[in-house]
């Protein structure tokens, strides 16, 4: 194993990170981008997660449009990785979404949710909802300074992928 991924959470956190576990794997993705007009953008993509860190973290590689599209189609995209633990200075989670066709580095405070958990940047909040062991649902929303309301701005429809090369 490449020393930055770990087997399992360290057993101290496991009941902590526990809200993680079911994404561990390989998901295939519809990936719907909503326009500043509200019409809506549809591609493909794919989600890997794994525990890293020794077991302190779960990790995360996301890319859309997917390999497999990119290299039939001849696409660019975006790549991008978070990392998400358990801090207990602040009773909550940590996470840092690094996008670097976009130069984005994103840090979020996340916590759980009946069926997912939620985190939350300034005028940002990323929900992973609908979590089971075959799909779950994730939208990004934004609130824009002075809005009564937040915008969804994108929605990922997941769903395993058993290989996660057949996704690429």
């Amino acid at each position: 194993m490449i020393p930055f991924f770990a087997d399992a959470p360290r057993p101290e956190l496991a009941a902590r990170l526990a809200v993680f576990a079911p994404l561990l794997g390989s998901w295939s993705l519809v990936v719907e981008n909503v326009r500043d007009d509200g019409g809506v953008d549809v591609t493909d993509g794919e989600w890997h997660f794994a525990w890293a860190l020794d077991g302190r973290a779960l990790s995360d590689v996301w890319i859309s449009p997917s390999r497999a599209t990119r290299a039939a189609e001849g696409l660019d995209g975006e790549w991008g990785m978070s990392l998400r633990f358990y801090d207990p200075a602040i009773e909550a989670f940590r996470s840092t979404w690094l996008g670097p066709g976009r130069g984005w580095v994103i840090p979020f405070i996340g916590s759980p949710t009946p069926d997912g958990f939620r985190l939350d940047a300034e005028g940002r909040s990323w929900i992973f909802s609908e979590l089971t062991s075959g799909s779950f649902e994730w939208r990004a929303e934004e609130t824009a300074p002075g809005s009564p309301a937040p915008r969804v701005r994108q929605r990922f429809h997941a769903r395993r992928v058993t290989d996660p090369q057949a996704t690429a």
